[in-house]
């Protein structure tokens, strides 16, 4: 059953893509109502709309707080087509009908995560649309609801198939997404005045950020087990974000993705995102990076980057920040990959990678995309009894607040080596020591309890498979307590030391650096990862 869409009220706080959609559904006939915010902004795009209050013959009131709670808004929403009473009354009120609800709420999570004013809360506590959600989804049957931008081009696309349509079917899917939406954010107000009941508090008081946390995910499906058999486990996503990488699209592989390729995979799409330019190929295993090089192509980097450890790359989860090509999946296809991600696959090139049928294969066009999560992003483990969370480790290095404290400075070759390594030692498990050459990842040593063993390790690593580390260079995630590190580099070869700084003994890691006529920078940024 299709219902031609012929009057949708929208009324957003997030704005994104809500001009490009409302011209769409325009341009298919559609009447748009829109409250005043979001109406001003289309009016100014061109776009024609009739303000609710020209509907409802009552202005906006108590700034803002009463819009949309009308009978000429919530009769035309709810009413029931084909019921000749409902449709009796509806004519009667010289009501018109409204098939197409387009909200998103006032982002109160998202002031609440962050901190803010409790009067300024309560004011974030969305009403009006809470109700038009909740109407339109309740009667899925005749009225569509989208609460998310991330469905405004497959609506688009399904209303230009269907003459300005949408199927029973999609209808229903929305709604079970409104409901989803409207739970969370009721769990969040829940949570919100269950603390303020604890301590009641003035309105100019501030809730401090992340006082309180209301989480929702939704299963995306169950898992064969954890990390080991033994263990049960599923699959969840957060509802208010666009991507989950353990919904990523799978385009071949006879299993589904297990835990350990969920975790490694996402290791692996956080670590390939940090390269923007040059094609860049990486390799993961236990969540750790054991490959990785750029190059001037897909299949040199990839080439590179097994050779980083062979070894340790057998079984591993393989991603790219360029399309994959028949040359690339040609060197892939007698290595054993347990998953491989990119933006994208040329024809030829998927179809010689699916031969082997428990190899998966993701297309994941987020590598390449603009892709960040609204809120900015979190990241949590279980503990006993609760959990911690925490801002998610995404800074970068700002190149003008570097510091060199060395009589030697890097050249442009050693600086280029120096931000890849650190790159590498920024998703490796602490302590994290990464040696690089000539933009090839050629030694890692990762989660010892020392930094001078993990450096040992990343030495014996690029030794055991002929690396020369003559002229290479050096990243620590964290800094040097003493200066042995930099001494067993300087043995080696290694010719410049990028590193967080801030230990008491700063001086004796920088003077050792200079009797070995080593470069070494200082970032400021220290990238523990546990």
């Amino acid at each position: 059953m299709t219902n031609r869409i012929q009057r949708a009220i929208i009324s957003v706080s997030d704005k994104t893509g809500i001009v490009e959609f409302a011209s769409a559904i325009s341009d298919l006939g559609v009447e748009i109502i829109s409250t005043s915010g979001t109406a001003e902004l289309l009016r100014s795009k061109g776009v024609r709309i009739t303000e609710v209050s020209e509907l409802t013959g009552s202005a906006e009131m108590f700034g803002g707080r009463v819009r949309t709670l009308h009978p000429a808004i919530h009769a035309g929403i709810l009413y029931r087509r084909g019921v000749e009473e409902d449709e009796r009354t509806l004519r009667r009120e010289g009501f018109k009908p409204i098939d197409l609800v387009v909200v998103n709420l006032y982002p109160f999570e998202r002031r609440l995560l962050s901190g803010s004013k409790i009067g300024e809360l309560l004011e974030s506590i969305d009403i009006g649309g809470l109700a038009l959600v909740r109407s339109a989804a309740k009667n899925y049957r005749n009225v569509a609801v989208v609460t998310d931008p991330s469905m405004y081009p497959s609506v688009i696309e399904e209303m230009r198939r269907n003459l300005g349509g949408l199927s029973i079917e999609t209808r229903f899917k929305l709604a079970v997404l409104a409901f989803e939406s409207t739970a969370r954010y009721e769990s969040a107000v829940h949570v919100f005045f269950k603390v303020l009941g604890e301590n009641p508090r003035d309105l100019e008081q501030t809730i401090k950020p992340m006082e309180t946390l209301s989480m929702h995910f939704v299963k995306v499906r169950d898992l064969r087990y954890g990390e080991n058999p033994h263990q049960t486990a599923a699959a969840y996503r957060d509802p208010s974000e666009a991507f989950c990488i353990a919904g990523a699209e799978q385009l071949a592989g006879k299993k589904q993705m297990s835990y350990n390729n969920i975790l490694d995979t996402n290791a692996a799409f956080s670590m390939i995102r940090e390269f923007e330019d040059e094609s860049t190929a990486i390799v993961v295993k236990h969540t750790n990076p054991c490959g990785g090089a750029t190059a001037r192509t897909a299949r040199e980097a990839c080439k590179l980057a097994i050779e980083t450890d062979p070894i340790s790359a057998f079984g591993g989860v393989f991603a790219f920040n360029t399309v994959v090509d028949n040359e690339t999946a040609d060197l892939l296809e007698n290595q054993f990959v347990e998953v491989i991600l990119a933006p994208s696959y040329l024809p030829e090139a998927l179809k010689d990678l699916s031969k082997k049928e428990n190899r998966r294969i993701l297309r994941v066009p987020e590598i390449k995309s603009a892709y960040r999560s609204k809120n900015g992003r979190k990241a949590y483990v279980s503990i006993a009894g609760g959990i911690l969370l925490q801002d998610a480790d995404t800074e970068t290095i700002d190149p003008n607040k570097i510091v060199v404290p060395t009589k030697r400075k890097p050249s442009t070759d050693e600086m280029e080596d120096l931000l890849l390594a650190w790159k590498f030692a920024k998703h490796a498990k602490s302590n994290a020591i990464t040696i690089a050459k000539q933009r090839h990842l050629i030694g890692v040593g990762s989660g010892q309890a020392s930094r001078i063993d993990s450096c040992r390790i990343a030495v014996q690593k690029a030794e055991r498979f002929n690396f020369d580390l003559r002229g290479a260079v050096l990243a620590s995630d964290g800094f040097f307590p003493f200066r042995d590190t930099v001494d067993l580099a300087a043995e080696k070869g290694i010719s410049a030391i990028i590193q967080p700084g801030g230990s008491i003994r700063d001086s004796d890691s920088i003077q050792a650096a200079d009797e070995h006529k080593i470069a070494m920078v200082l970032t400021g940024i220290r990238h523990f990862k546990h």
